[in-house]
């Protein structure tokens, strides 16, 4: 399996950075690896190589895709979470690059300001991986394409609409990667939640040679019509105070993916999508704590479209592995 050479030794921070062609590669050898996964086939060619995995933010889907991607690939992981690491503490962040660099073929980075990956890669001579970031999050969107061209056999032409708080990572790296794949995208949500206007209008920059469309609509009926694919995320991002859900469930509430949201889309093939956790019911700590004090079942997608035949929401997870596998892989010079 082929992919350029300009991706060797390359950072993967922000999908600003690479081109739609770089994108679509890191996307056939994401599928290139699931088929090598499913069929047993081994393709551990980076044996002896070991990443470095920085977790300031904990979480399920990218620690497991990370760590379970590097070992099919030959790789040894080693795990920093909140408590383990000193970076930004009792040492720099460009010392702890320095150091890692010197002991890891690759670093992957989950927390807090774009700014501390982008200071990690700038001091490390290894390849740094965003993991997530407060603006960034780029392996979710590699995932959710393959995602999406696995079910409609294209990217190019979908029409993608984002519903609720756009302004952050999620809101931010979907409208870069529909830009720059020629995904059509719309930003559903009251106008104090659309993107920063200076990334928007990067982003029709970048439309204009992919020939993606870029709308910002309040009204939701409007926003979904003829739309392929509707996503959503939840209403308080990480590391928010609790005292904001009174606000957004206030100014979100009518952006909720439901059924009837669903069925103003006008086609039958629509499919729901969710880069999670999502609060769909009251069975995590946080949904029962503040379904109970706003009354509400649910928050961001209610259980009947979240559990639906329209939901691929697992078949999303799943691919943040491989997607994951093919940016270490692609980074590293894996080889066939």
């Amino acid at each position: 399996m082929n992919y350029p050479a300009s991706l060797i030794g390359r950072d993967f921070l922000c999908l600003l950075d690479f081109t739609a062609e770089e994108i679509g590669a890191m996307i056939d050898l994401a599928a290139h690896f699931k088929a090598l996964k499913k069929a047993h086939i081994p393709h551990n060619t980076l044996t002896g190589r070991n990443v470095a995995l920085i977790f300031e933010k904990t979480s399920t889907r990218t620690r497991c895709a990370f760590e379970v991607a590097a070992h099919d690939l030959g790789m040894s992981t080693t795990y920093l979470d909140p408590k383990a690491s000193q970076i930004g503490q009792k040492e720099t962040i460009a010392d702890t690059a320095r150091v890692l660099a010197g002991m890891y073929d690759g670093i992957e980075y989950r927390g807090y300001g774009q700014e501390i990956v982008e200071e990690l890669a700038q001091y490390s001579k290894v390849p740094v991986w965003n993991g997530l970031t407060n603006e960034y999050h780029p392996t979710q969107i590699l995932a959710d394409f393959l995602t999406i061209r696995e079910q409609f056999g294209r990217l190019s032409g979908i029409n993608f609409v984002y519903m609720g708080d756009a302004r952050y990572n999620m809101g931010n790296s979907l409208m870069i990667g529909c830009a720059k794949m020629g995904v059509n995208f719309t930003a559903c949500a009251p106008r104090a939640y659309f993107p920063d206007q200076a990334l928007i209008d990067k982003c029709l920059e970048e439309a204009k040679a992919s020939g993606a469309k870029l709308r910002f609509i309040e009204d939701p009926k409007e926003a979904v019509a003829g739309a392929d694919v509707i996503y959503t995320d939840v209403w308080v991002s990480m590391g928010e105070p609790v005292e904001v859900w009174e606000e957004r469930i206030r100014e979100l509430s009518p952006y909720q993916v439901n059924t009837a949201l669903m069925a103003m889309t006008g086609k039958d093939d629509t499919v729901f999508m969710h880069c999670l956790p999502a609060y769909h019911n009251l069975d995590t700590g946080v949904g029962r704590e503040m379904g109970e004090r706003f009354q509400r079942d649910a928050m961001e997608v209610t259980d009947e479209v979240f559990e639906s035949e329209s939901s691929i929401v697992f078949a999303e997870a799943e691919n943040r592995m491989h997607t994951i596998k093919a940016v270490m892989a692609a980074t590293l010079g894996w080889t066939e």
